[in-house]
């Protein structure tokens, strides 16, 4: 995922870059770039999943600059920044998904910046189209994109599916789940479907996911576990950041 900061307070760009370091999803962030003008962050012609704008900018403002870019690319998620309460409704014909008022407080960031995050993946996930997993549970039922799907986790009968956001519980089998989830998952271990698609790195008994969670890795597992990985990555899957 690429992020970017369009400001041309240089102070504020640095502030940014690092709050978004200490973000849980840091560790998905393969860019946080820092453009000064408008013009600057359109002449560079990368696409960035999620934009921070600065509605007063020299020049080319964040409202005429966001404009060009829906024109160009409506998928990005755009958040704006200003020092001015007032100025957030000229957000309105633009899409913006959210803002941020300077001086930009931590706590209310990391609350903007999670849901943007989750935007993002929401908007990734619907132009794959992305198989779906049909959860059942007592009270009602959630059609879940699997892409979503960190591990599943067998317990006391039940199947523990943790996601991207959340945890839910549902009655069913460990070999159920494997025939319906097909290729993208692998059975690591008796209690556990691994979503390879979430891996960022593995050792002879553990596999350790994007959020930073380490899950087992049955020893006996381990060099079937490599070759489906492997062909997996061989056959163009992909992998987390």
């Amino acid at each position: 995922m690429k992020i970017a900061i369009c400001d041309d307070e240089k102070v504020l760009c640095a502030q940014l870059q690092e709050l978004i370091r200490r973000q849980k999803a840091a560790g998905r962030i393969d860019a946080i770039d820092c453009y000064e003008s408008g013009g600057a962050l359109l002449k560079a012609g990368i696409f960035y999943e999620i934009v921070f704008l600065d509605i007063r900018m020299e020049g080319m403002d964040g409202i005429e600059t966001a404009k060009r870019l829906r024109e160009w690319k409506e998928k990005t998620v755009l958040i704006f920044v200003t020092g001015v309460k007032e100025a957030v409704f000229e957000a309105f014909d633009v899409a913006a998904f959210h803002y941020l008022l300077k001086p930009v407080r931590e706590e209310k960031f990391t609350e903007v910046f999670e849901k943007a995050i989750r935007e993002a993946d929401r908007q990734s996930l619907a132009d794959k189209g992305s198989a779906r997993l049909l959860i059942r549970q007592r009270n009602r039922s959630v059609n879940l994109d699997q892409a979503q799907i960190l591990y599943i986790e067998s317990r006391q009968r039940k199947a523990v599916i943790h996601t991207l956001y959340e945890t839910l519980e549902t009655y069913a089998t460990m070999k159920g789940l494997e025939k319906e989830l097909g290729g993208q998952f692998y059975r690591c271990h008796r209690g556990y479907l691994v979503n390879l698609s979430r891996i960022t790195g593995y050792t002879g008994d553990t596999i350790t996911l994007c959020n930073g969670e380490d899950i087992y890795l049955a020893r006996e597992k381990y060099h079937e576990f490599v070759m489906v990985y492997m062909r997996y990555l061989r056959d163009g899957g992909t992998i987390c950041v």
